[in-house]
């Protein structure tokens, strides 16, 4: 075990507190694996410790600064919202599993805005058709006449926050009405009171996930000025690739071949073809991602699903991840082919504006700068 060192090591090397290891860690710059001594503590590549720091040691020009700001080499963006802590998720502080336990959506919503007021996610607006048509149809429809943040005080920010979350659940299908937002999506989809109680589960440990791609997105678009609704749609489009929010969607395309073909045949191709399994291995959840064990242990997946995780979980040594949880329980209660992504987008839309209207005590417009690579300009080249 000589390449790898210890949180403690890693740090003296680096000249860096924890935090900051595991921004490496989530931005794919350092390697982490569990400590076969102690599973509650994780071991840091030596190697990638080490060309971390000849990169600090080889100074900090302009164009090294804004790389390494936007790409990662130390957090860029200062965010009281969720953080890591050992491989746990935290909301302000507070663990997200724990949170999960008993928390609505509602709760944790007016945690992460600072909400003075009890959050309200109660709609009676009407859609046609539910899915993830209807809600980018009309989160553009509000972008486009949507007004500026700017010059608005905080609680009516907070009202318009809430109104675009309802109307965001009622166009994924939730029920138009007065009751919190997981029974909404329950009665929305015909299920009962404790399907209802899962979904608040779930969608609860999906709320953040400290500064992801679309979490960035939403705060580029606040940092303009842009309306909340302009800083949500931007963040929900980028959400929707299948490399982030839209992830269980190809968990959901795995576990279709498995009524096909078997759970053997499926790893036996992917494992014999190179191909990582969908939704198995996190790179901050080394030891196993917290918030799909807590939803695992809820209910019991169809039998082919669970001796399909089982088998992979074996055959790789990685663990599922939230996104295979979510897929698992979207197949066993029959909801809605795309009610994975309905449950996640209406979850991280309360993450989105808590980050767009954090983004707003900041007062400056996010601006990095390009690094040229591309043909030297004529005219430069002729001076």
């Amino acid at each position: 075990m000589g390449s790898w060192i210890s949180m403690e090591e890693a740090c003296k090397r680096l000249g860096v507190r924890p935090q900051t290891i595991y921004a490496y860690v989530s931005r794919g710059k350092l390697e982490v694996t569990s400590d076969p001594a102690d599973t509650r503590r994780s071991l840091y590549r030596a190697e990638d410790v080490a060309n971390l720091a000849r990169r600090k040691q080889a100074g900090r020009k302009f164009e090294t600064l804004a790389t390494n700001t936007l790409f990662g080499a130390e957090p860029s963006i200062p965010t009281a919202l969720s953080t890591f802590v050992r491989e746990r998720l935290y909301y302000r502080g507070q663990d997200a599993v724990m949170l999960a336990g008993s928390a609505s959506l509602e709760d944790v919503a007016r945690l992460l805005w600072n909400a003075e007021q009890p959050v309200d996610f109660s709609s009676t607006a009407r859609c046609g058709k539910p899915g993830r048509v209807a809600a980018f149809r009309a989160l553009a429809e509000l972008a486009a006449t949507g007004h500026s943040t700017h010059g608005r005080m905080i609680r009516v920010l907070h009202y318009e926050c809430q109104s675009l979350v309802g109307q965001l659940a009622n166009s994924f299908g939730a029920h138009a009405g007065q009751q919190p937002l997981h029974l909404r999506f329950a009665q929305g989809w015909k299920q009962s009171p404790q399907v209802a109680d899962l979904l608040r589960t779930a969608m609860v440990l999906l709320v953040d996930h400290e500064l992801t791609s679309s979490a960035f997105a939403a705060r580029i678009a606040a940092s303009t000025g842009a309306s909340l609704p302009a800083c949500l749609l931007s963040g929900l489009t980028t959400l929707s690739g299948p490399l982030h929010g839209d992830a269980s969607g190809r968990v959901k395309a795995l576990f279709n071949e498995l009524d096909r073909q078997g759970e053997d045949q499926v790893i036996a191709h992917h494992l014999s073809a190179g191909l990582p399994l969908a939704g198995f291995g996190h790179h901050l959840y080394p030891g196993g991602d917290p918030r799909a064990a807590a939803l695992l242990a809820l209910f019991d997946p169809p039998e082919v699903i669970a001796r399909f995780i089982e088998k992979a979980t074996r055959l790789t040594g990685l663990q599922p991840n939230i996104d295979v949880a979510l897929a698992a329980l979207v197949t066993h209660y029959g909801l809605p082919d795309d009610a994975a992504f309905g449950m996640f987008a209406t979850a991280r839309s309360i993450g989105l504006l808590a980050h767009s209207l954090e983004q707003l005590g900041v007062g400056q417009v996010i601006r990095p700068r390009g690094r040229y690579v591309g043909k030297t300009p004529e005219r430069a080249a002729e001076g």
